[in-house]
């Protein structure tokens, strides 16, 4: 086991405190060995699978255990102790009010902290340091998701001051994917204590890089301008992505590094994820990892007190290393992300968007694709509304949670005809990664115009029990395609040529909550939505005080139109489907109608329509008019 005395320590006389926090002697002289950038300091391992190996299922909250079983914690710090971690890790990653709250348990975030920090206090004694972990908040941060930063900022700091309370002698950020949700803890660590060492650590894939695009560079470029002490990866990936990561950071900060990998990479056991890494696998590479420069070294999930064990023998001969220079512009800072080109203007992006940045009168005919593979009806109704001087075909991605043909497909073979598609492109059943292959790709074959919406929840559909990702939503989803018009992806690294998409989202005049909607209009033009298209008008009055309450930041509004067919079908729209809002008067002109025939049902519909096209020309930029049924007659004669 390696002691405070095995491996180079400062000289006495520095003990005494590190940015002003003060301690006894022996957790003084390891929190400077913590910041100096040449010592090796050794953290622990996984909690989370020592919690399941002993058999705690992965349904409960295994921050609560601080409180419920604490005895069984204290036992898992304690063998990392007899394993020679020289610092323990509370079992915090996930004690914040917002994950705390799935279960029921966030009026227990001052308690489960302290109590946690408390624990590995006592495993700890003064002769090891005790490091606060704190976690992603699991939810998405402003522009790509409803969490605002000052809130984010808010609910870190609740669990750091609790950590603090209990005795931490430092901050542990890990497993951070997002760089700016990252910085709302740094930012509330500074605020709970600013002179508690705070080590910042992202997560990376094979691919190195975070979710949000990052690659090591970035992420040690902008924790070294944030001014961390200690800038790490940890998670995710086993210690050779990790070490060729660590290398590139090397390269490129003076700030001290850590690296804290997963035991390899989990593979499927008999029904049971597993971590093959020996303790000896990783005793190797922790070696390697201090030779490229990482001065701090633990492990992640699938490590054990084995593991320590191992690496802590096998880094014990390791001398210190000397560090590479930064590279940094003339004033000597580092250098600042790319803030990406000015988008092609939006009248060279497409002739839809061409009318739009003109003012000119834009029409469109919404088709949901077909539920199978034949495409002739696509491909003859695109072919028609092209001849009928229709300007584009909206194509709805998965109305209603239905199983059809992708949106991108069915607009790639609608634009063969000569005629543009307005794509509609939904949040409901992808990642973010997803989202951005997609997007790249369809930008790469030629579609240009796009809707943007957050998409119905699967339990709309004929498949309820399938999983809906909602990684982002609508708002989110604007802000990547805004970056992607400048040339950049989500983590703000340059993708070359900028994709040309002309940026549309979708709004609601009848929305159950107004002010809501409205502050979800403001927060999609604030990220970069182009023009909106609404939801089915069967109220132009209600139209009509939307656009006044919108007057102050207006975009190009092009009315949803729906010929009805029937009085069923007006009852169904009412009743069945989110966002749609079908007035009385209609219902029952419809009902009257309906009585008489299902032709003058039909015709009472069109009329309906056209009332409603008419009355609102003047105060839209465009029209879509939905084909019901797929019968694209019933779109035309509302043109008349």
């Amino acid at each position: 086991m390696i002691t405070a005395t095995e491996l180079p320590t400062i000289p006495p006389s520095t003990a005494t405190g590190v940015n002003g926090v003060t301690a006894p002697r022996p957790r003084a002289a390891l929190l400077a060995r913590l910041l100096d950038p040449e010592q090796v300091i050794m953290f622990d391992g996984a909690m989370g699978t020592m919690l399941y190996a002993r058999g705690v299922f992965i349904n409960q909250c295994y921050d609560e255990l601080v409180l419920r079983s604490p005895d069984l914690v204290r036992e898992i710090h304690a063998a990392y102790v007899k394993a020679g971690a020289e610092v323990l890790e509370t079992n915090t990653f996930g004690a914040n009010r917002a994950k705390l709250t799935q279960y029921g348990l966030e009026g227990q975030v001052t308690a489960i902290n302290t109590k946690a920090a408390q624990l590995a206090r006592e495993a700890a004694g003064e002769q090891r340091l005790v490091s606060g972990a704190v976690g992603p908040l699991g939810v998405r941060l402003e522009p790509y998701g409803p969490t605002a930063k000052e809130e984010a900022r808010a609910l870190f700091r609740e669990q750091m001051a609790a950590l603090k309370a209990g005795g931490a002698d430092c901050f542990l950020l890990e497993t951070f994917t997002d760089l700016e949700e990252l910085e709302q803890a740094i930012l509330a660590a500074r605020e709970v204590d600013a002179g508690m060492p705070v080590i910042a650590q992202a997560t990376v894939g094979p691919d190195l890089r975070t979710a949000f695009g990052a690659s090591p560079e970035d992420i040690a470029r902008v924790l070294d301008r944030w001014g961390v002490d200690v800038i790490g990866l940890n998670c995710s990936v086993g210690p050779q992505t990790i070490l060729d990561a660590i290398e590139r950071m090397a390269a490129v900060t003076t700030r001290k590094l850590s690296a804290q990998p997963n035991a390899g990479m989990p593979r499927e056991v008999g029904g049971r994820s597993m971590y093959m890494a020996s303790p000896e696998y990783m005793a190797t590479y922790a070696r390697h990892l201090i030779q490229a420069g990482a001065k701090i070294v633990g492990g992640c999930c699938g490590t054990t007190p084995d593991h320590i064990k191992a690496m802590v023998e096998g880094v014990r001969p390791l001398a210190p290393r000397t560090r590479v220079i930064v590279a940094r512009d003339e004033s000597g800072a580092v250098r600042d992300e790319p803030i990406g080109r000015e988008p092609v203007p939006l009248a060279q992006r497409s002739r839809f968007g061409a009318k739009i940045a003109s003012g000119q009168f834009v029409t469109s005919v919404e088709i949901v694709p077909p539920r199978g593979v034949d495409t002739v009806k696509l491909e003859i109704d695109a072919a028609a509304l092209h001849k009928a001087g229709v300007d584009a075909i909206n194509v709805p991605d998965g109305p209603r949670a239905q199983s059809r043909m992708g949106a991108i497909a069915a607009s790639l073979i609608i634009e063969r005809h000569g005629i543009e598609a307005v794509t509609h492109y939904c949040c409901r059943d992808r990642n973010l990664l997803g989202m951005l292959s997609d997007l790249l790709g369809a930008s790469a074959l030629g579609l240009r115009n796009m809707l943007l919406i957050t998409g119905d929840p699967p339990k709309m559909g004929p498949y309820p029990d399938s999983t809906a990702v909602f990684d982002i939503d609508a708002i989110g989803l604007t802000n990547l395609v805004s970056k992607l018009n400048r040339g950049l992806d989500p983590g703000n690294n340059p993708i070359g040529e900028p994709t040309r998409f002309v940026v549309g989202v979708g709004v609601n005049p009848a929305a159950i909550d107004p002010a809501h909607e409205l502050k979800r209009y403001h927060w999609k033009v604030e990220a970069g939505a182009e023009y909106a298209i609404t939801q089915p008008v069967f109220d132009p009055a209600q139209l009509e005080h939307f656009l006044t309450s919108i007057s102050d930041v207006r975009i190009p509004i092009v009315a949803g139109i729906w010929p009805l067919v029937s009085a069923r079908n007006a009852e169904f729209l009412a009743n069945e489907v989110p966002g749609v809002t079908v007035p009385k008067e209609v219902l029952d002109r419809m009902r009257k109608a309906n009585d008489k025939s299902k032709e003058h049902a039909l015709a009472e519909g069109i009329a309906i329509a056209r009332e409603a096209l008419e009355r609102v020309r003047e105060s839209v930029q465009g029209v879509q008019v939905s084909a019901p049924f797929g019968r694209i007659e019933l779109a035309l004669e509302v043109f008349g």
